[in-house]
């Protein structure tokens, strides 16, 4: 098989891999390209299995990424969060690889959480919760046995309950909140387009967290403000300052409803939301705002919205 047969069969798999791992649309790019560099000069004729080689690849190169960047990431100015995966309008019924990377994908809030996982736990969860390898396959890729690979997932799960109780870790769990999360969305920017502080208090739970990433590029509050109160205060201060910019639109932030902004036709802003479980009246709030601001996080959202979705505000 051809180089670039290789590439077209086998790169979304690679960068999907890649940008979970790291949280980066740059880093996930520049590390396909360095996987198939290093593929072009192997003996390729004695590899059976070259989608298995790929994400072995693939999967290590990410791995040995994550354990240089988190030093790198100590240096950051502010709070660091990952690129927002944001997509207009549904699927593509006649591109089935659009269809099946869009059920597959993982919340924001999730991804924000396997930050706090080492590398190798991260690489594991991936593999196992997100894209549903057998054991035996991600032992092949990471060069350990199958019952270290079970006892990883089993810690990285622990964590991840431990940092955010009832976490939705598979794709198909967090799809089942898509009615809320959009009723949630469109009245959170209701409430900050009129400026109503009670609508919004209404839609947080008491200790609400805000995390914004201005990367040192833009303003931002440093740390994560807690508490329904500050971040009513916080959004009370910016709403007078255009703080909404030109034109909002609701769209998919990795697989779940969140808020684009743009000003001068440039991305301004991503809001993205964590949810509470469901109460006794089965009603949910939002537990952590994500607000990513920092440009050079935004160079990937779409700037052709689909004429399917209407702006939420202009």
């Amino acid at each position: 098989m051809e180089m670039q047969q290789l590439y077209l069969s086998y790169s979304s798999l690679m960068r999907t891999i890649a940008y979970r791992m790291t949280g980066s649309f740059a880093d996930a790019e520049d590390l396909v390209q360095d996987t198939f560099a290093e593929y072009s000069r192997l003996k390729q004729e004695t590899i059976v299995n070259k989608q298995a080689y790929l994400a072995r690849m693939i999967t290590n190169r990410s791995i040995n990424y994550m354990n240089s960047a988190r030093k790198k990431r100590e240096l950051y100015v502010g709070e660091w969060l990952p690129e927002p995966d944001v997509r207009f309008g549904k699927a593509a019924a006649d591109d089935p690889a659009d269809v099946m990377e869009r059920k597959e994908t993982i919340s924001y809030a999730l991804l924000v959480l396997l930050e706090q996982l080492s590398a190798l736990e991260r690489a594991v969860f991936i593999l196992r919760e997100t894209l549903q390898y057998d054991y035996e396959e991600i032992a092949a890729s990471l060069g350990k046995t199958e019952p270290a690979c079970r006892k990883l997932l089993s810690r990285a799960k622990m964590k991840l309950e431990q940092l955010s109780p009832g976490i939705a870790f598979s794709p198909e769990r967090a799809s089942s909140s898509r009615f809320s999360a959009d009723s949630i969305t469109l009245a959170f920017l209701s409430a900050m387009q009129t400026g109503n502080a009670d609508a919004l208090v209404a839609l947080l739970t008491k200790d609400a967290l805000l995390t914004s990433d201005g990367g040192g590029r833009v303003r931002a509050a440093i740390f994560t403000i807690i508490g329904s109160d500050r971040v009513c205060a916080f959004f009370r201060g910016l709403l007078p300052k255009g703080y909404l910019g030109d034109i909002a639109f609701q769209a998919d932030i990795n697989g779940q409803p969140g808020i684009i902004m743009f000003k001068d036709g440039a991305p301004l802003r991503t809001v993205s939301f964590k949810l509470s479980e469901p109460n006794a009246d089965n009603e949910r709030f939002i537990e952590h705002i994500y607000i990513v601001i920092n440009p050079d996080k935004l160079q990937h959202v779409p700037l052709e919205v689909t004429n399917d979705f209407s702006p939420l505000s202009e």
